[in-house]
């Protein structure tokens, strides 16, 4: 599990997550579930496009570049549907319906996946000159 973290707003966009690199857990996504609980989500590694046909329920995406940065993001996306297509994405972050809001998650905002069990304190964002990339676990 890994805990997705909005560097540029010192917020946690989902607190636990699970990650997609397969070729069939990526295909598979988030089909055959009933939601995703509060705090939870799926990073679906590499991706630059998502649908949603056959879900049960619509979901909010993070669209992010290599480096971290938000390319795009889709607000609740509903069921049986083609998400949009992004240029220079390298995952997407599908999260429960207002987690973007919630986390304020913006178009150009930095996103760090870190372990789950990471601590992480909420902290002022972090200068333009500061930014350094995506950190991902090993």
């Amino acid at each position: 599990m890994e805990r997705v973290v909005n560097r540029s707003r010192g917020t946690v966009v989902a607190e636990r997550t699970e990650t997609a690199r397969s070729w069939w857990s990526r295909g598979k996504g988030l089909l055959g579930r009933r939601g995703l609980p509060e705090g939870g989500g799926l990073i679906i590694e590499p991706c630059s496009s998502i649908h949603t046909w056959f879900m049960a329920f619509p979901i909010d995406v993070a669209f992010v570049a290599a480096d971290g940065r938000v390319v795009r993001t889709a607000h609740a996306l509903r069921p049986w549907r083609f998400g949009p297509f992004a240029r220079q994405v390298r995952y997407v972050v599908e999260l429960p319906v207002g987690a973007l809001a919630r986390s304020g998650t913006e178009r150009d905002d930095y996103l760090d996946i870190l372990p789950a069990d990471a601590p992480f304190a909420r902290r002022d964002a972090a200068p333009d000159g500061a930014r350094t990339g995506a950190r991902r676990a090993a």
